[in-house]
């Protein structure tokens, strides 16, 4: 029952706003259920991918995608997405959990904090500068592929500054550049076997209609509230994350000290007499 509420709350979010698929489900994943770092990333790839499969024809069928802008995104953040998932494979199989959970926790903190930056307005610089985007993109395709979040945050914030687009475009541009990354992270955690198939199962059941009613509610809503909203709970969310891991690795280095405390030194050889 927890996570079919959980799935309909995250799902209702992203629906409503575009953001906050790997920004909520990733910590609620680690603290709530308890999964392993590298699982939480990987289950929350596929229930993102899945939101926005459902939450991108509404976007699509109102022709609020920017074709162009889209692909360039595409062009920056896949080469940075599989770097990131490069980076999270090889730390989560050395056994740093903790530092993997510390490092989670900054990535999301440090992008929700990006939501309450002054605005830039520069909405002719994608136009007159559009050769930028793809390098733009590829930090957050890092951040994507190492956190599965990023691209809905920071992806709203770059396009919402940077472009002429209004507000529903860079929601339904950004939807849609979100399902893409989900997708070929989805497919790549999945080879690697890092995702809990029985929560993701459980958090789809309450997020697809979630998703659903958010996109229905889209335009009766007032998005930029909801979405300060959203930045402060991932805020906190990843900001725990960052404790917990701290918390965590002091934890296990105690114990280290303690049983090397109690290991007895060895008994000194007999001394050998000489005639």
């Amino acid at each position: 029952m927890t996570h079919l509420f959980l799935g309909f709350v995250i799902a209702l979010v992203v629906g409503l706003t575009g953001i906050g698929g790997g920004s909520f489900t990733v910590p609620a994943l680690l603290l709530l259920v308890g999964l392993p770092a590298a699982d939480a990333v990987g289950t929350a790839f596929v229930f993102a991918g899945v939101l926005r499969l459902v939450a991108a024809p509404f976007y699509l069928l109102g022709q609020q995608v920017h074709a162009r802008y889209f692909r360039l995104l595409i062009m920056g953040a896949v080469p940075g997405l599989v770097l990131g998932i490069i980076a999270l494979r090889l730390l989560a199989k050395e056994g740093n959990s903790s530092v993997v959970v510390i490092i989670l926790g900054a990535l999301l903190a440090a992008t929700a904090g990006v939501t309450f930056l002054p605005r830039i307005h520069n909405p002719r610089f994608a136009g007159n500068n559009s050769h930028w985007l793809p390098w733009l993109a590829f930090p957050i395709g890092v951040e994507s592929g190492f956190s599965s979040a990023g691209a809905g945050a920071l992806g709203t914030v770059l396009l919402l500054n940077y472009s002429e687009m209004t507000p529903t475009q860079v929601v339904g541009t950004d939807i849609l550049f979100g399902l893409v990354l989900a997708i070929i992270g989805s497919v790549a955690h999945w080879t690697f076997g890092s995702i809990s198939a029985s929560t993701l199962l459980q958090l789809l059941e309450g997020g697809v209609p979630g998703v659903v009613v958010g996109c229905l509610l889209a335009r009766k809503v007032p998005a930029h509230k909801l979405k300060t909203v959203v930045a402060i709970v991932a805020l906190f969310a990843g900001l725990q994350l960052v404790w917990s891991g701290t918390h965590s690795l002091g934890t296990k280095h105690a114990i280290v000290q303690v049983r090397l405390g109690n290991q007895k030194p060895a008994d000194p050889l007999p001394e050998v007499s000489h005639p």
